[in-house]
C-alpha cells in the first residue's frame, strides 16, 4: 500500500502500541498504573510500528543473551508484543513489521531472535522454527507421597510479592542459566513479568530455598478455586540450582493447605518430578507443547558459535526467503562451523536450521518429514549426533 509506512515508534506512541497488542489478545486496555510499570520494560528504538496512516500493527524486542550447546552466550533479540488491528489481518501488516525488525536485527549484528507464538502457523514464514519443547505437569496433592530416600532439601521462606519482586534478578541468575537454551533477564525484563504475574492473582507468592551456601531455588505461585471448591496451585516460575533445592521446592508444594491439585505449566521435558513421588503416576503430563520459537538471523554466526558431537563433518545449504546474506552452504563438523564451496549434503530452510540447532528435533526426523533434503544418504545419522544435546533444552522464560 502507497499511504503505508513502517517505522520506529516515537515515546508518545508506545502506550498506544501497547493497547494495540493487547486488544490483539482480546484483552481491555490497560490502566495508568499498569503502564508506569509495563513502560519501564520498552527499550529505546526497539519498538515498531505500521501505519496506515493510523497505527495498526506493532511489535517490538528487548535485548538478551542466550545459551547455546557448548555454553557460550550469544546476544539474543527477545521480540514481543506483537499485534495487528482487528480489520487489518491478513494484509501484509505482519509481513511488514517483521521484515523490517528483521532488517533491523541484521544490521545491528543479533545473531539470535526469539519468540512465543500465539498460533503455530504464523511464524515459520519468517524464519522462525520452534527450538524448545515444554510439558505441562499435573500432580494430585493428596494422594502423592515422596519417597523416603528423596533429599531432604533445606529451609524454605515465603515471600509476597513486594518483598520477592526485587529479588527475583538476583535468584534467577544464581539458578537458572544451567541449560542450553536459558536467556538471561535484564532490568527491562522483570517490570512486565512483574505485571504479568500482578495480573493473574490477588495472591501472589514467592517460595525461596536456601541451601547451606545460600539461596539456591525459588518459585513461584498462586492459589485459585473453581465453581466446585476445587483448589490449584498453580506455579509460573520454578528455578533450582542443584537436586537438594529441586527436592526442598516440591517438599514445600506438597505441604500447602487447601490444595487440591499442583499444576506446572511449560516445564522442561526430562525434568523429573515423577521420580519424586512413591507412585510416579501422582505426577501427569498433560501435555508437551512448543516452548519458544527461534530465529537464525546470522547463520554463520550461530553455527560458529556451537559446539558439536563427534561425527563425519556434513555440508549444510541453507535457504533463507528474508535474509538472503544467510544463502549458501556450511561446513559442520566436530572442529566447528564455517561457510564452504564443497557439495551440500542435506538442504533446508533457515527455520528448519532453527529447529536442528538446539538439538531438540533431529536431523533424520525432520528428512523423513520432508523438512530437510537428503542429498548424501548418510548425512542425516551424522547430523543427529553433531547436533545432539545431552540434556532437554529449554527456555524458561516466557515474554
Amino acid at each position: 500500500m502507497s499511504d503505508r509506512t513502517v517505522r520506529i515508534l516515537r515515546p508518545d506512541e508506545q502506550r498506544g502500541a501497547w493497547d494495540l497488542f493487547r486488544a490483539a489478545l482480546h484483552v481491555q486496555p490497560g490502566t495508568d498504573e499498569e503502564w508506569d510499570r509495563v513502560s519501564k520494560a520498552y527499550q529505546a528504538e526497539r519498538s515498531w510500528g505500521v501505519f496506515e496512516p493510523d497505527l495498526v500493527g506493532t511489535a517490538r524486542s528487548f535485548a538478551a543473551e542466550m545459551v547455546v550447546p557448548g555454553g557460550a552466550r550469544l546476544p539474543l533479540a527477545a521480540v514481543t508484543g506483537v499485534g495487528v488491528r482487528a480489520g487489518r489481518t491478513r494484509r501484509g501488516v505482519l509481513s511488514a513489521l517483521k521484515a523490517a525488525q528483521l532488517a533491523d536485527f541484521a544490521e545491528q549484528g543479533v545473531p539470535l531472535a526469539l519468540l512465543y507464538a500465539s498460533e503455530g502457523a504464523i511464524y515459520g514464514r519468517y524464519g522462525y522454527g520452534v527450538a524448545t519443547l515444554a510439558k505441562r505437569v499435573v500432580v494430585d496433592r493428596h494422594r502423592a507421597q515422596l519417597r523416603p530416600d528423596v533429599p531432604a532439601g533445606g529451609e524454605v521462606t515465603v515471600l509476597s510479592v513486594d518483598e520477592a519482586a526485587p529479588k527475583w534478578p538476583e535468584l534467577y541468575a544464581a539458578t537458572a542459566m544451567g541449560r542450553v537454551a536459558a536467556m538471561t533477564r535484564s532490568e527491562v525484563y522483570w517490570p512486565g513479568h512483574e505485571a504479568s504475574l500482578r495480573r493473574r492473582a490477588k495472591l501472589l507468592q514467592t517460595a525461596v530455598h536456601r541451601g547451606p551456601d545460600g539461596d539456591d531455588g525459588f518459585l513461584t505461585y498462586y492459589v485459585e478455586e473453581d465453581s466446585n471448591d476445587h483448589a490449584k496451585l498453580n506455579v509460573m516460575a520454578f528455578h533450582y540450582a542443584n537436586p537438594d533445592a529441586f527436592a526442598g521446592l516440591w517438599r514445600f508444594l506438597l505441604s500447602v493447605d487447601l490444595v487440591d491439585e499442583i499444576v506446572l505449566a511449560m516445564r522442561p521435558l526430562d525434568e523429573p518430578h515423577a521420580l519424586l513421588f512413591a507412585d510416579p503416576r501422582m505426577a501427569k503430563t498433560e501435555s508437551t507443547d512448543d516452548e519458544c520459537w527461534l530465529r537464525l538471523v546470522d547463520v554463520q554466526a550461530a553455527l560458529a558459535a556451537r559446539t558439536y558431537g563427534p561425527a563425519e563433518p556434513v555440508v549444510l545449504e541453507v535457504v533463507d526467503r528474508s535474509l538472503p546474506g544467510n544463502d549458501g552452504r556450511y561446513l559442520v563438523g566436530p572442529d566447528g562451523a564455517s561457510r564452504t564451496d564443497a557439495e551440500p549434503a542435506l538442504r533446508l530452510s533457515v527455520d528448519t536450521l532453527a529447529m536442528l540447532y538446539f538439538g531438540t528435533w533431529r536431523a533424520s526426523a525432520l528428512a523423513a518429514t520432508g523438512r530437510i533434503e537428503v542429498l548424501d544418504p548418510a548425512a542425516p545419522e551424522a547430523a543427529d549426533v553433531l547436533f545432539g544435546t545431552r540434556e532437554s533444552v529449554w527456555c524458561g522464560t516466557f515474554f
